[in-house]
């Protein structure tokens, strides 16, 4: 059986929480930032439904998941989503993948946070 990680973060939206779209992505750009800045990382985050709008081309959050990910925390993009709002081209930062990667990523995890 693998070893577990501590955590993997759920992003299902372009911000954070249900106030104003602008509010939601100025918090989550804090939340990346704030994540950068501490030795307890992820594992992984996954993106997935209007989440994958944050991996893309034009995207304010691409300066802190790059950073993430060369500090080796993995950014699983959801394939169908991509297609489904036709960014699969614009992709900056991330690995494509699928279901199952997301599934594996949940099962490998202590803990599963959604934002």
């Amino acid at each position: 059986m693998p070893e577990k990680s501590p955590y993997v973060l759920m992003i299902t939206r372009e911000g954070m929480g249900t106030a104003d779209p602008e509010l939601q992505k100025k918090l989550i750009k804090t939340y990346f930032a704030l994540l950068n800045e501490h030795d307890v990382l992820p594992s992984a985050i996954c993106f997935y439904t209007e989440g994958v709008k944050l991996v893309v081309e034009g995207s304010a959050v691409l300066p802190e998941l790059s950073a993430l990910e060369e500090k080796g925390v993995r950014l699983i993009l959801c394939s169908t989503c991509l297609d489904y709002f036709g960014l699969k081209e614009k992709v900056k930062v991330g690995i494509i993948g699928g279901m199952t990667d997301i599934i594996e990523a949940q099962w490998r995890a202590e803990k599963v946070i959604t934002l």
